[in-house]
């Protein structure tokens, strides 16, 4: 609502009011009386106060008065918990605050709140009390619709929600027992009184196949389908380069280049060139150029920076660009012309890249290979596939060759590897987990990583230093209070760290994860470890990657299926082209902190999915394997429990309620599972077999009981 120009005074003075030193908390009758304000504007005031409070310049509190906030006042997001309980999780804050369950004056999660931090207690975890619900998280919600006799409930999905909500008759759309819905809140209820809502969407019954993917796309708000002015604008996109382009470009259809990928991927939108010439390495980087197809501002690129990235979903892919683009005129496809963006790189004997060269270019790839191939000729020396691909093998012998060199400068500098085995997940046609195996990686893809991340590092360099409005992808280093805790933690298991008066070094936890290699620990550290660091995210400034321990970094090789990557590449070529002047940089200082933003949101929102899904599915898959036993190995230790992993990267839990043989205590010192009378230990690393006794969708939790252990 548009305030007039005496309430914008007003407003004006209610803020100079309450910054003034000498001023005191009022009510709302006292505040109308005081700014002299009209019968008609008391509404528009009100508008006022809730915007400052929304921004957290001011509060009400508990006595109905409004007053600034405290030192002891702060706004935050509250996570919830089934048991009732929540934290709050502060801006810019590595440490959530604990809200007991009295204290969540009827919070859901994902609600913004004002809380009240009591004095800390030593040695404790800070705890507050929301004193005021800002601004509520969702107002849709997905979960599983029961019936009762005059009405019915929809027990959330998400767990965090914490309470059912009541749906009225009359809004329950039809749904039955069972269903997958969407409900839409139309009263938050308070500490007392569970929210109410109305069915909107039935997805589906809880046993059809697809429903439960589809409903964590509907719980994320991930888009689907394109709409129809995406549709429409696909019928101009063309099925081949036009062949003017090609004298605006560098023309490298001669060159000898490749795509490497898996052997499911449609959309290669990187390709690769290399040669040696004495010492020196040339290594081509060729990105699609899909900004020429996807114009700033046009309806392909709002849709675009709207997704963020393309989400994957087991089955699935929810693409950032429509198929036509992304499998079509963009993709680096064998034998056809293709508009890309190259980084050529001359690279040295240590890894150092000497010289480089950015360039619009034509490219025609020779071949598109497979990860597995690759790596039968450089890994396996399979003969058969040697010679079906007999041209181009001393090509990927060079590749193998320059990728040892930057893996080995890339520790040098004190690079961080977290190797953990990712899943994957095959299906039926149904989506039905069929099998679960760990994703493997080879020397093949180890190639293309060390390439693609030269690459990301050569052109976030170039731009820092032509001092150019950017999109830099940064990783900020750890809370030192996390660190700390880390090496207390370590120490228990006889390795330290090098913890000075200066932020740690990403050498030390290098040297951690190298120490801890082929340990029973290793498994555990590695996840602590990862977990004392910050996220990684999109920022306008380059504040250095810690983990990748690089001064300069960005995100260049897949426009694809990543907006950043987009975006700078419409920022590298306007300055190739000489079209990056005054009004073009202030533009992109303008749009570029915003681009950020998203592209981090989007980002974490697409990974949160991805692996509810993946949840979801070994649970699913573990649901037709009860009874059965495994061998798995110890790799955590709770007081409530002892995490089991079993090889196919399967992880369930069994708890301490579940241990028959004796009354079991978590020793916290020792980090194991002691038995009190037979004073049997479980440690780390140990192996066991387990029976596997329940896995719960709902829930997303598998059991297992111990069967025996070896020795």
């Amino acid at each position: 609502m548009k305030l007039n120009e005496e309430l914008e005074s007003k407003s004006t003075m209610l803020l100079e009011l309450f910054t003034n030193k000498d001023y005191k908390p009022l009510r709302f009758k006292e505040l109308v009386g005081l700014l002299q304000v009209p019968r008609g504007a008391k509404h528009e005031l009100k508008i006022v106060l809730d915007q400052l409070i929304a921004q957290g310049k001011i509060i009400l509190d508990a006595q109905g008065r409004y007053r600034i906030p405290g030192d002891d006042i702060r706004v935050g997001t509250f996570s919830g918990t089934q048991k009732g309980f929540g934290f709050v999780i502060l801006e810019g804050e590595d440490e959530d605050i604990f809200i007991p369950g009295d204290s969540t004056k009827g919070a859901l999660h994902g609600d913004k709140v004002m809380i009240t931090i009591k004095e800390e207690q030593t040695g404790r975890r800070k705890e507050g009390a929301i004193i005021n619900i800002v601004e509520r998280g969702k107002n849709e919600i997905v979960g599983t619709f029961e019936k009762g006799k005059n009405f019915g409930f929809v027990v959330p999905d998400n767990q965090k929600f914490g309470k059912d909500i009541f749906i009225p008759k009359e809004h329950t759309k039809g749904a039955v027992n069972g269903h997958k819905v969407v409900v839409r809140i139309t009263n938050y209820g308070d500490a007392t009184m569970s929210p109410e809502g109305k069915v909107i969407e039935i997805i589906g019954h809880i046993n059809d196949p697809g429903v439960d993917i589809m409903s964590v796309v509907r719980a994320y708000d991930l888009p689907v389908d394109f709409p129809e002015d995406v549709m429409r604008i696909l019928d101009n996109v063309p099925e081949e380069i036009d062949q003017k382009e090609i004298a605006n470009r560098l023309d490298i259809r001669d060159l000898q280049t490749v795509t490497i990928d898996g052997e499911d991927a449609k959309d290669l939108d990187d390709a690769i060139s290399i040669s040696k010439e004495g010492d020196l390495y040339h290594l081509g980087v060729h990105i699609a150029d899909v900004t020429h197809y996807v114009k700033e501002g046009a309806v392909l690129d709002r849709e675009a920076l709207k997704r963020g990235t393309s989400v994957y979903l087991v089955d699935r892919v929810i693409p950032m660009l429509p198929h036509k683009l992304s499998n079509g005129i963009c993709s680096l496809n064998p034998g056809v012309d293709r508009l890309a963006l190259s980084c050529f790189m001359d690279i040295d004997q240590k890894g150092t890249v000497v010289g480089h060269r950015i360039a619009e270019t034509v490219i025609r790839s020779d071949r598109r290979m497979t990860y597995t191939n690759v790596a039968k000729i450089i890994e396996d020396s399979d003969e058969e596939v040697i010679k079906e691909y007999e041209d181009l093998v001393p090509m990927f012998r060079l590749m193998q060759e320059l990728a040892e060199v930057l893996r080995e400068r890339r520790h040098k500098r004190g690079a961080i590897n977290f190797d953990f085995p990712e899943s994957k997940i095959i299906v039926d046609k149904n989506g039905k987990p069929v099998e679960i195996k760990p994703y493997e990686r080879n020397k093949a893809t180890k190639i293309i990583e060390e390439f693609m991340l030269i690459a990301n590092e050569t052109v976030a360099e170039d731009f820092f230093w032509q001092e150019i409005p950017f999109l830099y992808r940064t990783h900020d280093n750890p809370d030192d209070e996390k660190i700390k805790k880390l090496a207390i933690f370590i120490h228990n298991f006889g390795y330290s760290m090098k913890i000075g008066q200066e932020e740690i070094h990403p050498k030390e936890l290098q040297k951690l994860l190298v120490k801890i290699e082929d340990t029973p620990e290793e498994a555990l550290i590695s996840r602590l470890t990862l977990r004392s660091m910050k996220q990684a995210k999109y920022t306008v400034a380059n504040t250095g990657h810690f983990g990748l321990s690089a001064k300069y970094y960005c995100h260049f090789t897949s426009p694809i299926r990543r907006y950043p990557d987009l975006q700078i590449h419409r920022i590298i070529k306007e300055n190739l082209n000489g079209k990056l002047g005054e009004q073009r940089q202030q533009h992109y200082s303008k749009i570029l902190f915003e681009v950020a933003e998203h592209s981090s949101k989007t980002e974490r929102r697409a990974d949160e999915a991805e692996r509810e899904v993946e949840k979801l599915k070994k649970v699913e898959y573990m649901m037709e394997h009860i009874g059965e036993t495994f061998e798995g190995v110890i790799s955590g230790i709770t007081s409530w429990g002892m995490y089991v992993e079993l090889p196919n990267t399967i992880e369930g839990m069994v708890r301490v309620t579940e241990m028959k043989d004796d009354y079991y205590f978590y020793d916290e010192e020792r980090y194991q599972m002691v038995g009190e009378h037979t004073k049997k230990v479980y440690k780390l690393g140990q192996k066991v077999i387990v029976e596997v006794i329940n896995a719960d969708k709902l829930l997303r939790t598998i059991d297992f009981a111990l069967v025996e252990v070896e020795e």
